[in-house]
Order: structure tokens, then sequence, then C-alpha cells
């Protein structure tokens, strides 16, 4: 990429802030204060179970086939009937703490900070997100990542979930930016990649691991994509 960019955008989780270590976490100790942590078994093999059926709700809620209610406390029930340890009436209850107990932990992907630190001078930058505005809000703040940004895009504030075009349009507008001169990072294909792309605007697609899902040719709209491995990649590119 050799264009000259002003603005960039950024994903938040599993970009910047480390979601998947986080709920880790956030859900082990969650399960220790209510009293579940004891009664589930294997605490890795249970991740793995919730860890699935949350990623596939939050598909379903980005389509609009699901509600935040439902997501919110269907994820526990349906996590723990597949774990074989089924505790029912407890989701919402677990869904709470959960919540509360996330914005809590700070833990950023590897070489965030550095890269934020490097860029925050030279870039105009602003996070899209998907997500609830009142955990995203705290994460953000809790994790001392506010003072690197101009503007926050909460999929729940602006009524558009990446990767509809709305998110990026309202974006792009708030920060009075161009498309030629803006540019996409984040970790989804579907929502932070495939969304920047068909709005128009360049994108750099963060995979730690060789994601096979990816086309061949990807071009549409004569946007331009990158792929790294690492967020350090971004010194060289930026």
């Amino acid at each position: 990429m050799q264009k000259k960019y002003t603005h960039l955008f950024f994903d938040l989780d599993n970009t910047i802030w480390d979601f998947d270590t986080n709920s880790c976490i956030a859900l082990q100790e969650t399960l220790k204060k209510i009293g579940l942590f004891d009664k589930i078994g294997a605490y890795e093999e249970f991740y793995k179970i919730f860890d699935s059926v949350n990623k596939r709700f939050w598909a379903l809620y980005r389509e609009g086939k699901m509600s935040k209610r439902i997501l919110r406390v269907q994820r526990f029930e349906e996590s723990f009937e597949k774990n074989g340890t089924p505790f029912p009436g407890m989701g919402e209850s677990v869904n709470n703490a959960y919540l509360a107990e996330m914005p809590g932990l700070t833990r950023l992907v590897d070489g965030a900070k550095e890269l934020l630190d490097y860029l925050h001078c030279k870039y105009e930058m602003a996070i899209i997100t998907n997500g609830f505005k009142e955990v995203q809000y705290a994460k953000i703040n809790q994790s001392g990542l506010a003072k690197y940004f101009s503007k926050f895009f909460i999929s729940e504030e602006i009524g558009a979930q990446k990767p509809k075009k709305e998110i990026f349009e309202h974006a792009i507008k708030s920060m009075n930016a161009r498309k030629k001169s803006s540019l996409m990072i984040g970790d989804s294909w579907e929502a932070d990649i495939e969304g920047a792309m068909k709005f128009g605007i360049d994108q750099i697609y963060y995979s730690p691991l060789p994601d096979l899902r990816i086309p061949v040719q990807t071009n549409a709209n004569n946007t331009s994509t990158i792929i790294i491995s690492s967020l350090t990649d971004l010194f060289e590119i930026l």
C-alpha cells in the first residue's frame, strides 16, 4: 500500500483488545463467583463450547436474526446444555456477572499499545466495533485506549452492524474523511474486511493464523487488501 492515508478505522475485539484471552479469564472468574465453576467439569472444554455458541449467536445477531436479549441469556443456557451440565434459569445471572467482569480485564493484542503510540500522532483514528455500548465503552476506558481515538462508532448506537455499509458510511461522514484516504483494520473477514471492501475503502486483515476462507481474488470496488499476521507488520506499512 503506497497510498497516503489520513484516517485509520480500527476494529476493537481481537484487533486491539484481546477478547479471546480476556473473555476466557472473565468467564472463569464469573463461574467461580457464582458457585458454578466446580460443577461444569473441565473448564477448557466448557469454554470451547461457549466460544463456539457465542460466535454462532453473534453471527445471527449481526444478521438481525437474534435479539440482544436472547443472545445475552441463551448463549449461556445453551452452553451449559451442550456441556451436559444444564442450569435452567441461570443464563441471565451468568451473563450479567460475565459482562460486569469483562471490562476489568485489560489485556491488549500483542503489539497493540506500541502500534497505537506510533500511529496516533500521525493519523486521525477511530474505532468501529460491533457490540453492546455499555460493555465496549467500559473496555475502551478501562484499558486506557480512549486517548488514542477521536471517535468510537459502536453498532448498537449507530443502529447498524458491520458489515453493513451504514456503519462505515456514518463513521466516514462523522470523521469528515474521504474514502480513498481511509483504511479499515480488523480481524474479521466478513465484518471488517468484506464490509469495508463493499463500502469502498481499503483494508488490512489482521489474521494471526492462516485463513483458508479468504478468496484468492479480492478487489471489490477497486479497493486494496493486505493480510498481516502481526500488528507489528503495520510499522512497515503505515
